[in-house]
């Protein structure tokens, strides 16, 4: 089906496409510029690594290992913002968590060139890991647990909360306004998105005034890597604010009796270091709902970047906001189905 073409002044925060000037050159010349200092220099080979919010690289070092170059988005954060982060990971590296740290130089862990924010970290490997095995959600929730355990000291300052205002109410109206949603469907997705907004509404309210704490924030499989040595995990520029369930649901398979018993191994694991509120169960489909909504609007604002047209080439079509109403129609029904229990 063809595309809809929406209000393209409404598609972007920036006016330009905001990795536009980051060439081959400009990424070794910033990387050599800390690593020349310190006695080391790019060797010319560069990877393009999959990342679309960020633009991210495996540099070549010679005589050494390669590290990864990351660009943060223009505007996205504040410098204030993604210190903060790497504050957070810096911390529970020190206590032994197996996270992947800002590598520092010249006393920080963020730099600048060509107008470019940027961070070196090294590079680590590993495999995705096997989450039909209970000993792996038990190890994953043990390690989530602790993470938890150093978020909840104190708050981030710089960084939002994951809620119902940002995740959904805001990415509706940015969906609505900017006329992302063909006509002939808008007014079912209207109607849909209300109704999973009030259940998600009804969700929070039933689960009360959890805690907040400083989470990965996106710890779904693809960031966390595997080695005979256990999980490492990576990718927590999508850190804030928000309930422990957070990082712990997006590790669920999807049928809902599959995901009672590894919610129950990861749980298993993630008391041995932190005791889990179960109010937030009421949480999950609540979560999986903005989500779902915050992620349509997620490529709705970054639709002016040339890589994302590429990369997602169904968003935006008819049969897309088709399905997004039924994905959203699925989980009203999830809502009112009531909380997942661990079994």
């Amino acid at each position: 089906m063809n595309a809809h073409h929406p209000d393209s002044t409404g598609a972007s925060d920036d006016d330009a496409p905001p990795f536009a000037g980051l060439t081959p050159e400009r990424v070794l010349d910033a990387v050599d510029g800390l690593l020349m200092p310190a006695g080391a220099r790019t060797d010319g080979r560069l990877l393009p690594l999959n990342s679309y919010e960020n633009r991210v690289y495996q540099v070549g070092v010679e005589d050494g290992p390669p590290v990864i170059a990351k660009f943060y988005r223009p505007k996205r954060w504040s410098n204030e913002a993604i210190l903060e982060e790497h504050a957070f990971v810096a911390s529970l590296v020190a206590r032994e968590i197996p996270a992947v740290p800002a590598r520092e130089f010249e006393g920080t862990t963020l730099h600048e060139f060509d107008g470019f924010r940027f961070s070196v970290f090294e590079r680590r490997g590993g495999r995705a890991p096997d989450l039909d095995r209970r000993d792996t959600l038990e190890w994953l929730g043990r390690f989530i647990g602790r993470i938890h355990a150093v978020g909840a000291i104190e708050p981030y300052r710089e960084r939002p909360t994951l809620d119902i205002q940002t995740f959904g109410y805001e990415p509706r109206e940015f969906l609505l306004t900017h006329r992302f949603v063909p006509d002939d469907v808008r007014e079912a997705y209207e109607r849909v998105v209300e109704m999973a907004l009030e259940g998600v509404a009804q969700c929070f309210e039933r689960a009360g005034d959890v805690a907040q704490l400083r989470l990965h924030g996106d710890c779904h499989p693809s960031n966390v890597l595997w080695t005979d040595a256990g999980p490492h995990f990576v990718d927590f520029d999508d850190s804030r604010m928000g309930p422990a369930i957070q990082d712990l649901w997006l590790l669920l398979p999807a049928g809902r009796a599959e995901a009672s018993g590894a919610l129950a191994d990861l749980l298993a694991g993630y008391e041995d270091f932190r005791e889990f509120d179960q109010r937030e169960l009421h949480l999950i489909e609540a979560l999986r709902t903005l989500r779902l909504i915050h992620y349509a609007a997620w490529l709705a604002r970054r639709w002016h970047d040339p890589a994302f047209p590429v990369a997602f080439p169904w968003f935006n079509t008819q049969r897309y906001w088709e399905d997004r109403i039924l994905e959203l129609r699925e989980q009203v029904g999830a809502i009112q189905e009531g909380p997942l229990w661990p079994v």
